[in-house]
């Protein structure tokens, strides 16, 4: 039986879709609301989301997700959202040297854009290394062979000044929300049930029981750890981020860039006012850290695991800056990291209500990278399925998946997605020497 506005409900995780549930449900008028995260603060330092920034752009290959970044850009511009989005634009290339691969891509991009009669008038094509400057005149470098287009209906979020922001609210709206020690997650602890079993709550590492009539658990790259079933359907990957320190000067020059992305190399963003940093990113196949004994990839269960920058991957960077920044080229890296999430082999979201277990279990997962543009949508997901009449996931591609054979790790997981570029690479293959010790 669906659960009641007064039913307990516990929300596995404080990140953007934990956030995004908990505060879309107790808009619709839930009143017994629990959020339990293992981080001892918000935004918590293992979600994705807790980041300077992430890139909100509209279009899609696929018309649904178009449609839904559409409908959540409208979201962004609400009260609660729009002082953490940025309307600056997405300049969107490949350089000269881009692999076919990634030419393609772009250009099902840029069909996609000037084919949506809502994207279309925001679309300006970039033809030459003229019409990048223009653009954006802040972009001295060389750009050899770039080429693409600028959409000004995009831009970015503040996503972790955003996740900070729905956590207070949510807080306001009546949620309770358990840190560290007391909200860090050990199992989901079931009972048997009339058909098969159901959950019956969640067990935390303090060895306290937490008896609830629906769990959802919206762990974010550790989801496998707490529902094994999900086997290799969703696994942990990641990409590295890096940021340049900038003088104040340096961050006036750049206010208000678009967001600059050469689909073969990486791409960066406005840089942040109260700190200087820019962040950039590579462009690659990210990284996988695969369990042997479970063919599944986890993500690391220490920060400091990850804090670190592959040398391709700033090697990759280095170009970028050298392209369009080269006063930048050489400047030192800071705040280096593998940025960890929930992927799909086919990115494609699951909300849906874990099989047999008498609709006590829902999962939010497979964020695949690309779910934090509508973050202030992704709990609506949730309230649209417990609201439903159905007993599981009305749209077909967002169900429950059945996992895949284990083979030992898949070098190549999510490599058929067409945005993707490269392949990906195990975790201990890159992590340095010394951290290795």
């Amino acid at each position: 039986m669906p659960v009641s506005k007064s039913d307990s409900i516990i929300i596995v995780g404080g990140g953007a879709f934990g956030l995004s549930t908990a505060f879309n449900l107790s808009q619709k008028g839930y009143t017994n609301i629990s959020v339990y995260e293992k981080d001892d603060h918000i935004p918590p330092r293992f979600s994705a989301a807790n980041d300077l920034n992430k890139i909100v752009r509209a279009e899609y290959e696929d018309p649904l997700y178009s449609d839904l970044t559409i409908k959540s850009i409208a979201a962004w511009k609400s009260p609660l959202f729009a002082p953490y989005f940025h309307q600056t634009g997405f300049l969107h290339c490949v350089s000269g040297e881009a692999p076919e691969k990634a030419v393609g891509t772009l250009d099902r991009f840029q069909a996609s854009a000037e084919g949506h009669e809502t994207i279309k008038p925001h679309v300006v094509p970039i033809n030459d290394t003229k019409d990048v400057r223009t653009a954006c005149w802040q972009l001295d470098g060389p750009l050899p062979g770039w080429h693409g287009y600028l959409n000004r209906f995009d831009g970015y979020a503040h996503s972790g000044n955003a996740l900070a922001a729905v956590y207070r609210a949510t807080q306001a709206a009546g949620v309770r929300f358990y840190l560290g020690e007391q909200g860090a997650v050990k199992e989901i602890v079931y009972v048997s049930a009339l058909r098969g079993r159901k959950c019956a709550g969640i067990r935390t590492k303090n060895g306290r029981f937490h008896p609830s009539s629906l769990v959802i658990v919206a762990a974010g790259a550790g989801v496998s750890r707490l529902l094994p079933d999900i086997g290799s359907s969703v696994v942990a990957k990641s990409w590295s981020v890096a940021h340049v320190h900038l003088t104040d000067d340096e961050t006036a020059a750049l206010r208000g860039i678009p967001v600059v992305y050469a689909r073969d190399l990486g791409f960066f963003f406005e840089p942040d006012p109260k700190t200087s940093l820019l962040k950039l990113c590579p462009m690659g196949g990210g990284y996988i850290n695969t369990d042997p004994k479970t063919g599944v990839s986890q993500a690391p269960q220490t920060l400091e695991e990850s804090a670190f920058l592959p040398e391709e991957d700033e090697k990759q960077l280095r170009k970028l800056l050298a392209q369009t920044l080269p006063s930048l080229a050489d400047r030192p890296f800071v705040k280096k990291s593998l940025c960890w999430f929930a992927d799909t082999s086919d990115s494609d979201f699951i909300v849906d209500y874990v099989p047999n277990m008498s609709e006590s279990l829902v999962v939010l997962s497979g964020d695949s990278g690309h779910a934090f543009k509508m973050f202030p949508l992704l709990g609506s997901f949730v309230t649209d399925l417990l609201e439903s009449q159905q007993s599981q996931q009305p749209l077909a591609r967002w169900r429950w998946k059945q996992p895949q054979a284990a083979d030992g790790g898949k070098a190549d997981w999510g490599g058929d997605v067409s945005w993707r570029l490269g392949q990906s690479k195990e975790l201990s293959a890159i992590t340095p020497a010394k951290a290795r010790l």
